[in-house]
């Protein structure tokens, strides 16, 4: 499947920014499942001061606001080519050892229902893929998808509080449990075309834990599916924060406004 993508972020600022910069994690790489054909990043109202790879292996483009701006506009466009591979991603590469996958962060630290949440797990599966669906769907009926509920710094255990949440809860939720399960998990962030529509909410994220004899395999909560086709992984990381479209900081205490503009279509 050929895949085109248009994804437009605008920020607007109530009073001219001294100094501001943004990390701009929205390039997709060609790996298994996808072959990107062509990418192309705009900044309009800011500069890219520096490009390079993190940890994980993301591109990641550091770009600064122009001085005494108010609002920057930041445009990718791209063909995709993908396939569908049932969420395989296979053996481990990159930088980070499997073991750094074991590691907790302040936003997946397991807690008491996480703990509750593997316990009514259980053992009894054929295969730990098979398990791993099934945390999946146990997860989905614990936590409802619902907008507004929750935010960028909700932890694992307040979404599971509050039994509502989105994709990233889902994902950060998977995420924990299948550490405290003993298996490396990572968090995904990309792009997703929903079968309805060309105009898409944002980009999505879902959740890829290593499985021994397998590799990495991967399962979006959200949807209740591995990933086909129609995904387009574009960032990894142990939670939200490590791939995370776009992150920054800022000088100053004028109001932020942002509008996206995300486009996902077969070609």
């Amino acid at each position: 499947m050929r895949l085109k993508i248009s994804h437009l972020t605008k920020y607007h600022y109530d009073e001219p920014v001294h100094y501001a910069l943004q990390q701009i994690r929205q390039t997709p790489k060609s790996g298994v499942g996808q072959d990107v054909l062509d990418w192309e990043t705009r900044v309009e109202g800011g500069n890219t001061e520096v490009e390079f790879h993190d940890q994980f292996g993301n591109e990641v483009l550091l770009v600064s606001l122009e001085p005494g701006r108010t609002d920057i506009s930041i445009y990718c466009e791209g063909n995709i080519d993908t396939i569908d591979t049932h969420g395989m991603i296979g053996p481990n590469t990159g930088y980070a050892p499997l073991w750094f996958f074991r590691r907790s962060t302040p936003l997946t630290a397991a807690g008491p229902l996480t703990r509750k949440l593997v316990k009514e797990l259980g053992t009894d599966f054929d295969t730990e893929v098979t398990r791993m669906h099934r945390l999946s769907q146990l997860i989905a009926g614990n936590v409802d998808y619902q907008t507004g509920e929750t935010h960028s710094e909700t932890t694992v255990e307040e979404a599971l509080a509050t039994g509502k949440g989105v994709c990233q809860d889902h994902a950060q939720i998977f995420v924990s449990a299948v550490r405290l399960m003993g298996f490396s998990a990572r968090y995904v962030s990309g792009y997703l075309m929903m079968d309805d529509r060309i105009e898409q909410d944002a980009t999505h994220a879902w959740a890829e834990a290593f499985i021994p004899d397998v590799g990495w395999v991967g399962f979006d909560v959200s949807n209740g599916i591995s990933p086909d086709e129609r995904y387009v992984r574009v960032a990894t990381g142990l939670d939200y924060k490590d791939a995370a479209p776009i992150s920054g900081m800022r000088i100053g205490s004028s109001g932020e406004s942002m509008n996206v503009s995300l486009q996902v279509q077969q070609q």
